[in-house]
């Protein structure tokens, strides 16, 4: 075959099968690393270790021809959620691309994601495609066999929402508007690379769909037991209520939410999430430890930690957000590190968020999905519908175990049915300030027309001080982008476009 497919794009869905195993970047097919499949599953072991190849593939990822950087969902992609909105702001020049809505289908950024995603697919389909003939072959029970496709589709759906959430135009705007490839077949052979080339982009619908497909599968063979580091049945019921929210099918994701509300609860404490990554509220982590980690480039605590405690401190909570007078100055997701743990830490430079302190070893876990998103997503849903009593009460339900006693939100005093939305958002952009979380709201409301587009954000490598955050440095506010803007939406990688000879990809508009 004279196919030309990049050799990052073919390393992205070449097997990759097994964890541990280096894989390097190669021109060919068979680098002498990879375990072929038809040995990587002749035994359950070797069975468990590619499928935590998929988890390894996701936590640690791929940029720039190398792994370790934070890429699809370590530090790097928590930022580019972070730095596409306004609440927490780029210090410095690292992640100032995405800052100021600067991507281009040469930058790295969007390529790293791109790519990192797709690997990390390929990665699920290899593990799903094999499966079936390990039960044949008595190599594994059905139950294992299950447990392993149910973790295989719910990480694949994750990779793929995170894709047409960065890459395409949302739901809410228009279902039928161009989606992304969604990858349901291994491209592990030579002979597959052209089957792979011809996976259109399809329709934004045509992805939610599968998302569907893939999640409810999920749902009905993960386990209802174990930790929030592997998924079980309430990740994929947690990432479907996730989904549904961006579809606007405000019945489904109060559905998702009556399954988990007997089994799962926020926490008494805002902080607990994020000490170890095991309490009731963390429905999905990706485990980070001190052998197994991100690398510093890669690591939340150093990334996203103040300098004065020895992280790079690259992003910070931005004023924009930590002076707007809904987030009350008693809340204690704004309490202060000190001699007792606290969620901020405040320096001559500004606040820095606390929910991630190791930035030695890098072991803080990185939290994808908690109840409280489940929560507020349920209480967003009952408020559409016109249940303002119920939505108020989902939304205290976070809000009160942060704010004193007296300070709850009642439906009356909030007035209609548009400011009990707009508080539920307000609490939206508080309780997961510096988890990725601005971005995919910013998608789908402007999608709907109920924002503009990105929001202004305070200007770029220029609040260097605390004064900013106490109202004696005014503010200088820049980077927003409207929704009609073709930035909105990445581009498509130009070296995936050029490079697939068959069936090239195309391009969003405007690129």
């Amino acid at each position: 075959m004279t196919n030309k497919f990049s050799y990052k794009i073919k390393t992205a869905f070449i097997a990759l099968a097994m964890v541990g195993m280096s894989s390097c970047e190669v021109t060919d097919l068979q680098p002498a690393t990879i375990i072929p499949d038809e040995e990587a599953f002749t035994d359950a072991s070797r069975i468990n270790a590619a499928v935590l190849g998929i988890y390894e593939a996701a936590q640690r990822g791929f940029y720039l021809g190398s792994v370790q950087r934070g890429y699809p969902f370590g530090a790097a992609s928590t930022q580019q959620g972070d730095m596409r909105g306004e609440d927490m702001y780029n210090d410095q020049l690292f992640y100032e691309i995405t800052y100021i809505n600067g991507h281009t289908p040469q930058s790295a950024n969007n390529n790293g994601q791109w790519i990192s995603l797709y690997r990390m697919i390929n990665r699920a389909n290899i593990v799903i495609e094999n499966l079936d003939q390990a039960l044949a072959d008595g190599v594994l029970t059905e139950a294992e066999r299950n447990t392993f496709r149910g973790e295989a589709l719910y990480l694949r759906a994750l990779a793929h929402h995170e894709l047409v959430v960065f890459f395409a135009r949302p739901y809410s705007d228009n279902p039928s508007s161009m989606g992304i490839p969604y990858r349901t077949f291994a491209i592990n052979d030579v002979s597959k690379v052209q089957d792979g080339e011809a996976v259109g982009r399809g329709t934004v619908e045509s992805v939610y769909q599968q998302l569907l497909a893939d999640l409810d599968e999920a749902e009905e063979l993960l386990p209802t037991s174990g930790n929030a580091f592997r998924a079980r049945s309430q990740a994929a019921i947690g990432l479907k209520s996730r989904v549904k929210l961006h579809m606007q099918d405000w019945q489904g994701v109060i559905d998702e939410y009556t399954k988990l509300a007997g089994e799962l609860a926020v926490t008494e404490d805002p902080l607990t999430p994020f000490r170890g990554g095991t309490s009731s509220d963390n429905i999905f982590s990706f485990e980070n430890t001190d052998a197994s980690n991100a690398g510093v480039n890669g690591a939340l605590p150093n990334m996203y930690g103040s300098p004065d405690l020895g992280a790079r401190g690259l992003v910070k909570i931005s004023p924009v957000i930590w002076t707007q007078d809904f987030w009350l100055e008693n809340d204690s997701r704004r309490s202060v590190l000190g001699e007792e743990d606290g969620m901020v830490t405040v320096g001559d430079l500004g606040i820095f968020t606390n929910k991630y302190v190791d930035n030695t070893t890098f072991s803080d876990p990185t939290v994808i999905q908690r109840f409280a998103e489940v929560v507020l997503s349920a209480a967003e849903a009952h408020a559409r519908l016109g249940n303002t009593g119920e939505a108020v009460s989902l939304l205290n339900q976070v809000r009160d175990r942060a704010v004193p006693a007296g300070a709850s939100y009642t439906a009356a005093g909030l007035g209609g049915v548009e400011e009990v939305i707009d508080a539920i958002i307000q609490e939206r952009r508080i309780e997961f300030l510096a988890e990725g979380r601005r971005f995919p709201d910013i998608h789908r409301l402007a999608g709907e027309g109920r924002i503009p587009g990105i929001p202004q954000k305070a200007a770029s490598r220029s609040v260097n001080s605390i004064d900013f955050y106490t109202g004696d440095e005014e503010i200088t506010l820049d980077h927003a982008l409207e929704y009609s803007s073709n930035l909105f939406v990445w581009p498509v990688p130009q070296e995936e476009i050029l490079n697939n000879a068959s069936a090239p990809i195309e391009q969003n508009p405007g690129y």
